[in-house]
């Protein structure tokens, strides 16, 4: 991993079954508090703003459902610590897991997002990696934008069959991508997530609970839109900017294609034309030339970034819409009970 921005985990070989998992996909994801409670402290300590903090998942799995028993995080580096290796530092962090009998096989990673701004190639080249090297990995998407307001946002993605299929292939042109006939919302699967407690946990959050203030308890029900609605409506602006202008690279790239496919065909139609005059005057036709490679075709533009960014701004807009709704759930509810009191 050379940048903790613009690149993603690189996974080790470290197989986490614990029987044949290719008639069983993950259908379910059991995570320990613990591990969430790990997951956010990473982020606190390390993340600010929109620095991106990410980890490696260890558990196994038991029939569809993959379990999620411990996690460690990458270190803090950048592009000059070139003496890094990162491949080396998870494996000695596993071999250091197993000394002490704690669970230690690798089931995936875990990435923190800057208001859902997740959906990227980095992501999508790193999870490619990881499932390709272990068919039951995951990445866990962790906003602690969101989780700050009072609900925790912990996601679970996996690549559908038919991404993995174009990224073994490597066939991102308008054409195969078209072949596939895959769309934005046919790149990503959501895995449903458990949050698994001890019975001791459990007791203990009943107990912070009953000592939780009154003014706590209410802090949901504030009216005062916080900048989160206008950060994304701000990012969803840049992205939609950005495939305004993948569009007009596309539409610049049909309208050259079809410009010479005319000139192209004109000049065909000039050979035969002049094959004919001269084979009505007894000269022989002219020798055949290679079109091909007269008229070489336009280089399509990769159209993966097209689909990853249409990805993103789906994701703003469930993000907006779900901010939204709670927002005039709070006022219809304070209208109802405005008119009850007065």
């Amino acid at each position: 991993m050379a940048s903790r921005k613009d690149s993603g985990a690189t996974p080790t070989a470290t197989m986490a079954s614990t029987g044949n998992t290719l008639d069983s996909p993950v259908k379910q994801i059991q995570i320990e508090g613990l591990v969430v409670l790990k997951i956010i402290k990473h982020y606190q300590e390390e993340g600010q703003g929109s620095e991106v903090v990410q980890g490696v998942l260890l558990g196994l799995v038991v029939e569809d459902r993959l379990e999620i028993t411990n996690c460690f995080p990458f270190p803090q580096h950048t592009e000059d610590d070139a003496d890094f290796d990162e491949v080396q530092y998870q494996m000695e962090m596993m071999r250091s897991l197993r000394h002490v009998n704690i669970d230690h096989l690798h089931v995936g990673w875990y990435q923190s997002t800057y208001y859902g701004s997740f959906v990227s190639r980095a992501l999508l080249d790193s999870q490619f990696s990881y499932q390709h090297a272990i068919e039951e990995s995951v990445v866990l998407i962790y906003d602690p934008i969101k989780t700050a307001q009072g609900s925790l946002s912990l996601k679970a993605y996996r690549l559908t069959p038919k991404l993995m299929e174009i990224c073994k292939e490597k066939d991102f042109t308008p054409e195969g991508l078209k072949k596939a006939n895959i769309g934005f919302e046919h790149m990503f699967e959501e895995v449903p997530i458990v949050i698994k407690n001890s019975h001791l946990i459990n007791v203990l959050m009943w107990e912070l609970e009953e000592k939780s203030t009154v003014a706590d308890k209410h802090e949901l029900l504030n009216l005062s839109s916080s900048n989160h609605l206008e950060k994304s409506l701000q990012l969803l602006m840049d992205r939609v900017d950005d495939m305004s202008q993948d569009i007009v690279k596309y539409n610049t790239y049909s309208r050259n294609l079809s410009k010479q496919q005319q000139q192209k065909h004109q000049y065909v139609q000039r050979r035969q034309q002049e094959n004919t005059q001269r084979q009505s005057r007894g000269e022989p036709p002219l020798p055949e030339e290679d079109i091909s490679k007269m008229f070489k075709p336009p280089q399509p533009p990769p159209r993966m970034d097209t689909l990853l960014i249409a990805g993103q701004i789906n994701n703003y807009c469930q993000n907006v819409k779900e901010f939204t709704s709670q927002n005039l759930g709070k006022l219809f509810m304070a209208e109802a009970l405005q008119g009850h009191n007065s």
